[in-house]
């Protein structure tokens, strides 16, 4: 039997809607597995545990002369009064406090004291077109131009307009393009600061 053009374009039709539908999903897939936006951590974040130069104030409620500011030695160790040398380094601020209340116990007659934390220090990697890649450490928040610029700058064959930011989030490595161009030319930008472990990589010109 022959079949009429309206029996051919109900199929067709068909077979061009579930082609759409399925190229929309798949779309959809890649988007949601996409890396992470980086940009929603451009502030500087707040330390989760101690690390060796970070400096460190201790309050003592009953005993205000022993308030002092230590700085966590290299081997992650502070020496206090009266109760000598003490692990910090790796340690949470609750913890390290909880730690020395307990030991102050059988020193002071109220042993309730504050750490509070001074400033801290972060270390990033600046490789590629810089005129002094190395490893770098900084005790305030620091922006990853500034980083690149306390490298000596990109030399004469960096391209500043994508250098890559590589950071460990949640135990996984994710990088971004930066583009800080608009920074040398004095426009007003939105400062994105480094976080410690971050690698930050100038590429070479093209041109």
């Amino acid at each position: 039997m022959t079949r009429s053009f309206k029996d051919y374009l109900n199929p067709l039709f068909q077979t061009i809607v579930l082609c759409s539908l399925t190229t929309w999903l798949c779309t959809g897939c890649q988007s949601g597995a996409s890396s992470t936006n980086l940009a929603s951590q451009a502030a500087p974040p707040a330390r989760v545990t101690l690390a060796a130069g970070d400096v460190i104030k201790l309050t003592f409620t009953g005993a205000p002369e022993l308030n002092q500011s230590q700085k966590i030695r290299a081997d992650g160790k502070v020496s206090l009064p009266l109760v000598g040398e003490v692990d910090a380094a790796g340690k949470t601020l609750v913890a390290l406090q909880s730690e020395l209340s307990q030991l102050y116990k059988s020193q002071l007659k109220n042993s309730d004291l504050l750490i509070t934390l001074e400033s801290a220090t972060t270390t990033v990697v600046i490789s590629g077109a810089v005129a002094k890649p190395a490893k770098i450490a900084f005790d305030k928040p620091t922006t990853v131009f500034q980083a690149i610029m306390e490298a000596g700058g990109a030399n004469a064959y960096g391209n500043l307009k994508s250098v890559r930011l590589i950071r460990m989030v949640n135990g996984v490595q994710h990088s971004q393009v930066l583009d800080l161009t608009p920074t040398l030319k004095g426009e007003a930008v939105r400062p994105f600061y480094v976080r410690d472990g971050d690698v930050i990589y100038v590429p070479q010109s093209l041109f």
